[in-house]
């Protein structure tokens, strides 16, 4: 092949002859420096965010699947803490019945009228009104919620106060005299004036006397400490002992003590055997009530059952 080239200052021309190994070897390198440019276009586009069409739907549909595998991730998550949440408040209101059930048969065997302790309704109480931040919840589980915690705390304010209640009542039933101070035996002289049984004379009695066996158990009529076990002028072998509040409990005659001064006794409990020591004209307990410092008639809490 010949190639002519035409030069203007000569003005002739030249002729060139190019041989087919020399055509083959330009054209490659024509078609090298056209692909290195399409190659090197075609970074700077990608890098400045010019894809192709295919390629940029592919890559937003990679990113929609991942977005819908978050959306079911997160709501299978949220169902299974609805779950969790439904059975715990399905728990929670079940220890609400049972609470509820447990006040009541507290306040029927404690024998409590007149709704003094209602579990079927909420205790009176009052009080400004406070704002309380807390964080949000399912509407409908909060809302049960809500309610399951309110009758949870009027519920645990009810208990609290009959517990209180009981508990004091308790302690006051206790430390307050009641019942017989003998396990057998009868009445054989009353508080008050009465003749005396050594002198014939009118005399004031300050407690009441029980008949019955010597050896008979005599028993504490409420819960106190002994301030007294031993002799005393008249009474013989006496027991005294403190309840608190103000009361106080003498049992004389007696033909033995089983308890010490110092002692903590309990309602009910033995604390001397019936005799006839001091001045006594035989086996017999005289029993006495002192309520500050003043004698009172034992026949009133004698009658109340213990």
């Amino acid at each position: 092949m010949n190639l002519i080239v035409f030069c203007r200052g000569t003005r002739g021309t030249r002729h060139f002859a190019l041989s087919p190994a020399l055509l083959a070897g330009l054209g490659l390198a024509v078609l090298a420096l056209l692909a290195a440019s399409f190659g090197l276009g075609h970074g700077v586009a990608r890098a400045r965010g010019f894809l192709p069409a295919d390629e940029r739907i592919a890559a937003l549909q990679e990113e929609l699947d991942a977005q819908r595998s978050a959306v079911v991730a997160a709501r299978q998550s949220a169902q299974d803490r609805v779950a969790a949440l439904a059975i715990r408040v399905a728990h929670v209101n079940a220890s609400v019945i049972r609470l509820n059930a447990l006040g009541s048969r507290l306040v029927e065997m404690a024998k409590l009228g007149g709704g003094e302790f209602d579990f079927s309704s909420p205790p009176a109480i009052g009080g400004p009104e406070e704002t309380i931040a807390g964080p949000v919840m399912l509407a409908g589980l909060a809302e049960d919620l809500d309610e399951i915690g309110l009758r949870l705390d009027q519920q645990q304010l009810q208990l609290s106060l009959l517990s209180n209640y009981l508990v004091d009542r308790k302690l006051s039933a206790e430390v307050s005299p009641r019942g017989r101070p003998v396990r057998s035996g009868y009445i054989s002289s009353f508080f008050g004036r009465r003749n005396d049984p050594f002198t014939g004379e009118r005399r004031y009695h300050r407690g009441v006397d029980f008949a019955a066996r010597s050896g008979t158990e005599i028993v504490a009529v409420a819960t106190g400490v002994v301030t007294w076990s031993g002799p005393r002028q008249g009474y013989g072998r006496m027991v005294e002992i403190n309840h608190g509040n103000g009361y106080l409990t003498r049992y004389a005659h007696n033909l033995s003590n089983l308890v010490a001064v110092g002692d903590h006794v309990q309602q009910g409990e033995t604390i001397a055997l019936m005799g006839a020591t001091g001045r006594a004209t035989g086996p017999n307990l005289h029993f006495e009530v002192w309520h500050h410092g003043r004698p009172v008639d034992p026949g009133r809490f004698i009658r109340q059952s213990t």
